[in-house]
């Protein structure tokens, strides 16, 4: 009881603090030069190591170009402290700002735990720490909380620090299930596979596959998801191919033999284990297929004004053992569709506004090629969060001041010249290991990789702490045009190669 009645004072308290929200919004779209705090707290989850949380904490770095506002103090909390070489690195490609000015304003508070728990979690554990951080908001009333992946922790503590959160509220996140998504897509009117939701075990996973195969007898594939996977990790490949007829009688048994040996995406689960996990929620949707597909996505964010805005579409880079976890992507999406799944998503958008959702999120597609030359959508997902795409698109937009434009796909500088970039977090080889940051831009420079402010095209790198451990750092490709940003792309794909094979051999 006593739990229950805290839960619900910090709801209130938390619901208090977002009002907060709205006039500080309204200060940052004026573009003025009100003093603000941005408290960053990047929390991915778990990982594997000590080096692969650090790296993917630091991917959103690119939250440094924020400090161009003069009066701005970004607060950017990491559970091991960031190699001052990198915090160089962001100061000297801010555009028109004085690093010297901008860096007494970035402050990076650690509480020098690498272990793989959730960073909120190390934050809540440590009541000094809380402290320290309360420190470092001079007025709570200019201030907000940017996680990356909002939780219930995230909650908690946006009201241990006394100020508002900009994501999403964790009692939205229903919607952006597996199962939520696909209910969302049907009350909007979005084209989506053929499937069925709120599966919670095998059981219900072989009715709700005989009731497709009833529909769709000549269904080859099926994807099965669970509702809380993200990236393509909590997803199964299902071969439907040689069952018998539907509605025959050994065939209940025979597709239980199939589920029983899926393919699964995620090499941390054992069959046993993905299978147990059904009980929390799973979909299974057929996988769409044609001689021609893509991967596209569509970005877009709800102010706390409850404006709907368009920002971006992309196509995703995956790949995987089954082709669906997300490796990169390319900017703008293609042209001959990215109006069309935009127009799509802003139903989807709409509705989130309806329900009071704010911040990021994005509508991921399947598009195939028909016969008549033109591309059908598919939505499959809806990722209610920060994602992949964020930050080599927020860094285009924060080093040129540019803006896209969803009517005509396509992002211009203020010069005039089109915009497009390719982006990895995947770079990795083991040849890689023991690439420290300073040869990393050394390399950069003398291969011409670097990001040129001139003229606003090359590489930006980020995730650059799991170089010297895990061999993997993540990049920007800026261009002029696809093709440029993509053979910029594969140049630092080929240096990075080229620079690290010898040592590679020497380690081996």
């Amino acid at each position: 009881m006593r739990e229950a009645r805290l839960l619900t004072d910090r709801r209130a308290r938390f619901e208090e603090l977002q009002k907060k929200l709205i006039p500080l919004w309204r200060s940052i779209e004026r573009l003025s030069s009100d003093e603000q705090t941005i408290v960053v707290i990047p929390t991915m989850g778990s990982a594997a190591s000590s080096a692969s949380m650090q790296g993917w904490e630091e991917r959103f770095l690119f939250l440094m170009f924020l400090l161009r506002q003069p009066r701005a103090r970004l607060v950017y909390v990491t559970g091991r402290p960031i190699d001052p070489t990198i915090v160089d690195y962001y100061l000297s490609l801010l555009p028109g700002v004085i690093p010297s000015q901008a860096r007494p304003r970035f402050f990076n508070p650690s509480p020098y735990d690498g272990e793989p728990v959730p960073l909120t979690r190390k934050i809540l554990a440590r009541p000094r720490f809380l402290d320290h951080l309360r420190s470092l908001i001079p007025d709570p009333d200019r201030a907000h909380l940017v996680p990356y992946s909002t939780t219930e922790d995230d909650v908690e503590l946006a009201v241990e620090l006394g100020i508002p959160m900009y994501g999403a509220d964790p009692r939205h996140f229903h919607l952006g299930t597996k199962t939520g998504c696909r209910r969302l897509f049907a009350e909007t009117g979005v084209p989506h596979p053929l499937g069925h939701e709120d599966l919670h075990s095998v059981e219900d996973l072989v009715g709700a596959i005989r009731q497709m195969r009833a529909a769709r007898p000549g269904m080859a594939r099926a994807i099965v998801k669970l509702d809380e996977g993200s990236s393509g990790s909590g997803n199964a490949s299902l071969d439907l191919t040689g069952l018998p007829e539907p509605g025959s009688a050994d065939e209940p048994k025979l597709i239980e033999e199939r589920i029983r040996a899926m393919e699964l995406e995620s090499e941390k689960r054992t069959m046993d284990q993905y299978l147990a996990a059904l009980s929390d929620g799973a979909i299974v949707e057929e996988r769409i297929e044609g001689a021609e597909m893509r991967s596209p996505s569509v970005q877009m964010r709800i102010t706390p004004l409850g404006k709907l805005e368009l920002l971006s579409t992309h196509d995703q880079l995956l790949g995987g053992p089954t082709g669906q976890a997300y490796l990169g992507a390319i900017f703008p999406g293609d042209q001959d569709y990215a109006v069309t799944i935009t127009r799509e998503a802003a139903k989807v958008g709409q509705r989130l506004a309806e329900e009071g959702v704010i911040g990021r999120f994005a509508v991921d597609f399947i598009v195939v090629r028909t016969e008549t030359d033109s591309w059908s959508p598919y939505a499959i997902e809806l990722n209610l969060r920060k994602g992949g795409t964020t930050h080599p698109f927020l860094t285009l937009q924060f080093l040129t001041d540019g803006t896209y434009d969803p009517e005509t796909a396509v992002f211009t500088a203020p010069s005039g010249k089109p915009k497009c970039f390719v982006a990895t977090d995947h770079a990795e080889a083991d040849q890689h290991r023991g690439l420290t940051h300073d040869q990393l831009f050394d390399l950069a420079v003398r291969h011409g990789l670097h990001f040129d402010q001139s003229r606003q095209t090359g590489v930006v790198f980020h995730m650059m702490s799991a170089l010297p451990e895990l061999g993997r750092v993540g990049f920007t490709a800026v261009g002029e045009s696809h093709q440029e940003a993509w053979d910029l792309y594969e140049r630092v794909q080929a240096v990075l190669a080229q620079e690290t094979t010898g040592a590679y051999q020497l380690l081996s």
